[in-house]
């Protein structure tokens, strides 16, 4: 292995190996954000070539949102058994396929099969719960940092990579667009192959911040135990109080960010005269600022109550939603409302990775975690789909921003409903090996 070649390498410069792998999980959940984030560059393109209108193709993004965050938690439960190498090599292929297969795409089932069922279970597999896995396996301290670095890496993908993909869009096609994509998902899998290490015992290491190396795992469960561990840690799970406020919260916080924002907004940009390279540029400013907001709300998490960090972020991004479409939509207000919204795009990820942490325990952190982001990307499917009516039927989306403005400022007073010593319930539902 390659890796393990490498690991003395960085010892000597007194780097962890934790950090490698960090890199190439953020760059496999970068690369596959930006794959994410092409439907909202390609959706006018399509709507002139095939006829298609807003609605349905929203419908075909919703299916992704929803297959994206059903199979989260079954995914940590496959990061498991099989290892994080494979699953993201593999996810990242499969992806690659599913977009190079769509360049002969005419009708809309097809695009409901490739870019709705293809890509949402391929990408539930790099998705948030990847990131929570490697920050849980490999930190016990600056966990949150890690996690908020992993974390900034999905919405940067999605946002900062949307100029250069709608400069190739308007210059050769949406379909030259996939290719490019495609191309840089397979570069990625390479890089996985050869960094990605599944946990620190496997080169010899103890997680960053302990002392003590953990035996390496022997003996795994059965594929089918694994597969049914994901049920049984909803059922402990659903009977804690705090998961439901997380995933209420999360839901909210999916509806407010990719289901909303990241589907819709170059389009509606287009209905106030902005072309959509220009409206992609505010996004991967956007995408700029949110690594800021992110890795440093990451460093927040460790810092502060994690509660009030959530009702200031959900707050304040309910408060910009709002503003928005009271603005001219001139550069000065897109431009402060991109630092202003970007700052908070994923920085709820941290608080809400500790929270679950904290409340459920290290070894079934990553499933409770799935089941959560599966509540983000309802949301976020739900968004994406009323976005496409509410432009459908009433001509506008503006309406669907003053919903998502509220929903925020519910989320914010909902975050408090959690007790501060509030005690989580889920064990194992099964022995885990000894690491």
């Amino acid at each position: 292995m390659f890796a393990s070649r490498f690991v003395p390498v960085m010892a000597r410069r007194n780097i962890h190996y934790g950090w490698v792998v960090v890199g190439a999980a953020f760059l496999t959940m970068l690369v596959t954000a930006g794959a994410l984030g092409a439907p909202g560059v390609l959706m006018v393109p399509l709507q002139k070539e095939f006829g298609w209108d807003a609605a349905q193709i929203s419908s075909a993004l919703a299916i992704r949102f929803v297959l994206f965050g059903a199979l989260a938690p079954f995914a940590a439960a496959l990061l498991n058994h099989f290892g994080l190498r494979r699953m993201a090599s593999g996810a990242l292929v499969v992806i690659a396929a599913a977009l190079l297969l769509s360049l002969g795409m005419t009708q809309i089932w097809q695009l409901v099969l490739l870019w709705g069922l293809l890509l949402g279970v391929a990408t539930g597999i790099t998705a948030m719960v990847l990131g929570a896995t490697v920050a849980t396996r490999w930190f016990t301290q600056q966990r949150g940092l890690a996690v908020g670095i992993l974390s900034a890496s999905s919405a940067s993908g999605q946002l900062l990579f949307l100029p250069a993909l709608a400069s190739i869009t308007d210059h050769h096609g949406w379909r030259i667009t996939l290719v490019v994509v495609a191309l840089a998902l397979v570069v990625t899998a390479v890089v996985a192959v050869v960094f990605l290490v599944d946990r620190p015992s496997d080169v010899g290491l103890p997680p960053y911040g302990d002392s003590k190396v953990a035996p390496p795992v022997v003996e795994k469960p059965s594929l089918w135990l694994v597969l049914k561990d994901p049920i049984l840690v909803l059922a402990d799970a659903a009977k804690v109080p705090v998961f439901w406020i997380l995933f209420a919260t999360f839901f909210i916080c999916g509806a407010s960010t990719v289901g909303l924002i990241q589907t819709h907004f170059i389009a509606m940009c287009g209905d106030f005269g902005i072309v959509p390279v220009g409206a992609a540029a505010v996004l991967a400013a956007m995408g700029a600022f949110d690594f800021l907001g992110t890795v440093g709300s990451g460093w927040l998490s460790d810092r502060l109550d994690n509660r009030w960090l959530l009702f200031w972020y959900y707050g304040l991004r309910g408060l910009s939603l709002v503003f928005l479409p009271f603005t001219s939509f001139s550069f000065y207000a897109l431009s402060l409302f991109a630092i202003f919204y970007g700052l908070d795009w994923l920085a709820t990820v941290p608080p809400t990775v500790r929270l679950t942490v904290e409340r459920f325990g290290r070894e079934r952190a990553n499933i409770v975690f799935g089941w959560v982001f599966a509540g983000h990307q309802l949301g976020a499917a739900a968004a994406a789909l009323g976005g496409g009516m509410s432009r459908t039927l009433l001509a506008s989306y503006l309406p669907a921003f003053f919903i998502a403005g509220a929903l925020c400022l519910v989320a914010a007073a909902l975050v408090l409903l959690i007790r501060k010593d509030a005690p989580g319930a889920v064990a194992p539902p099964h022995p885990v090996p000894a690491e």
